[in-house]
C-alpha cells in the first residue's frame, strides 16, 4: 500500500546516508551582492564527514583548521572527483 504512495521524491531519497570520513559537497545558496546570482556557485567542497549526529544531521569540516558545520543530510551530496571550488 505504502508503495503506491511514494512519490519521485521519495524515490531518489539517499535513506542510507554517509560513513564518516566521506567526501561530500554541501549546498550553500549565500549570495554576494553586486554580482550575478546566477552565476555564483551553489556547491562548495569537498567537506570531511566528521560524526553522524543522528539520521539526517551531520557534524562536517572543510579542513583540520575549519570551523566545523551542522548540516541536514538534504544539503549534502557525494563527492567524487578532484574538482576543488569554493
Amino acid at each position: 500500500m505504502f508503495d503506491r504512495m511514494k512519490t519521485r521524491y521519495d524515490l531518489k531519497v539517499n535513506t542510507a546516508g554517509f560513513r564518516e570520513g566521506d567526501l561530500v559537497w554541501l549546498f550553500n545558496r549565500q549570495q554576494r551582492k553586486g554580482r550575478c546570482p546566477k552565476l555564483q556557485p551553489s556547491w562548495q567542497g569537498p567537506f570531511v564527514i566528521l560524526t553522524r549526529i543522528n539520521d539526517v544531521v551531520y557534524r562536517i569540516q572543510r579542513h583540520p583548521r575549519a570551523k566545523m558545520k551542522v548540516v541536514h543530510l538534504d544539503r549534502l551530496a557525494p563527492y567524487a572527483g578532484d574538482n576543488d571550488q569554493n
